[in-house]
């Protein structure tokens, strides 16, 4: 069902007034393009109509864009599905790896340098600890999110790791059968922050950048870190469903967005600093606007990453830690490979996408392609509109 109100439609009345006051790069233009014209005629579509009753439907095409909040259910729900064949039988603990503010004008310097290197901080810490504390090799996978509930900019990354992983003479092993926690987090943080920060240094020493950015580095270094570590989890089921609510969220889902009025939007966001309660927040359009354009990814950035025994490359856990019933489960993976697209998402989630949404009994059938409008959307007009 639409909401009432979209982050197409801030972008449709604040989009200009972002364009005429702030320097957008170009990736950030055609991404909010493409939210823009996500399931309009711009992009095409075609004409249904129900093979029961008559009722005839207009669908248009998604953009596909890995910021839409339009286009993120399907996706998550198929990467639940592959990740469910490869999830060990063991217990998992959540671990959210989060830097200070302080660093924030790095991060808006080059982000694909930044996330990588937090990314690369992150295991690095996950890898050493399971030699130090169990003499394991063990893994994660790893999500990257880069807001926080205000639209701010708050990079953090949510692991998921498994309570095993293989010893130096090659056995499986399994860890962590005592405490609330896999680690203990007081020097998870030290050693986190330890690594990023000379990972940082080193980084913008090269780039020669380091004068611009020193006495933030600085700070950082007199700031505690907090790693978050939650206690284990039950079945790898629930571990995978767990992580699926992180993998494919987007800075702000249509959902959350309660009033677009007066040149402001207002939407719901948690305040952590009061037990998480939902709680409106308002901010003038343009900001609103500026802040998710912070949360644009690099081009072909990955943003979900495996490490350790999860890695793709890794395959001999498969034999040692698959059951009789997790093997049974990937005999039924291959009974799903001759699946449509909307078979496998009904299967997935319970809806019927052809179902018709007026008799509920007959089948809505394509009766003609709709073209894609050719025009460009307002987005592109006001950007060529300033630059000419």
């Amino acid at each position: 069902m639409r909401a009432r109100f979209e982050l197409a439609d801030v972008i449709s009345l604040f989009g200009a007034a972002l364009l005429a006051g702030t320097r957008c790069t170009p990736l950030q233009l055609k991404v909010l393009g493409k939210i823009s014209d996500c399931r309009t005629a711009s992009l095409g579509g075609h004409e249904e109509v129900c093979d029961n009753c008559g009722t005839v439907r207009y669908s248009y095409n998604s953009c596909g864009d890995r910021h839409c909040p339009k286009c993120q259910s399907a996706k998550q729900a198929f990467w639940i599905d592959d990740l469910m064949q490869s999830t060990l039988l063991v217990k998992h603990y959540h671990i959210i790896f989060t830097v200070p503010h302080h660093l924030n004008a790095v991060c808006l310097h080059n982000q694909r340098m930044y996330y990588d290197i937090l990314f690369a901080a992150v295991w690095n810490t996950l890898y050493s600890f399971g030699y130090t504390h169990y003499g394991s090799e063990t893994g994660a996978v790893a999500v990257l999110h880069s807001w926080g509930q205000n639209l701010s900019l708050h990079p953090h990354i949510h692991c998921i790791v498994p309570a095993a992983g293989y010893t130096l003479g090659g056995e499986w092993k399994e860890i962590g059968h005592s405490g609330k926690y896999l680690y203990p987090v007081h020097q998870l943080s030290e050693t986190f922050k330890g690594k990023f920060l000379e990972s940082i240094k080193r980084a913008l020493k090269k780039q020669n950048k380091i004068a611009l950015f020193d006495g933030r580095v600085q700070a950082a270094y007199k700031t505690p870190w907090v790693v978050h570590c939650e206690p284990s989890m039950a079945s790898a089921e629930h571990v995978v469903k767990y992580l699926g609510q992180y993998t494919h969220r987007v800075a702000i889902t249509n959902q959350r967005i309660l009033n677009i009025a007066d040149g402001k939007v207002t939407f719901v966001a948690k305040d952590y600093r009061d037990r998480a309660i939902k709680k409106p927040v308002t901010l003038d359009g343009v900001e609103f606007l500026r802040r998710f354009t912070l949360h644009i990814l690099p081009k072909r950035f990955v943003k979900i990453r495996r490490y350790g025994i999860y890695n793709h490359t890794v395959k001999r856990k498969m034999d040692l830690c698959f059951t009789p019933e997790k093997k049974s489960s990937k005999l039924k993976e291959k009974s799903h490979q001759t699946e449509t697209k909307q078979q496998r998402f009904e299967r997935l989630t319970g809806v019927n996408l052809c179902l018709c949404p007026i008799c509920k009994t007959g089948k809505m059938i394509t009766f003609r392609e709709l073209p894609r409008i050719r025009s460009p959307g307002l987005i592109f007009h006001s950007f060529h509109n300033l630059h000419s």
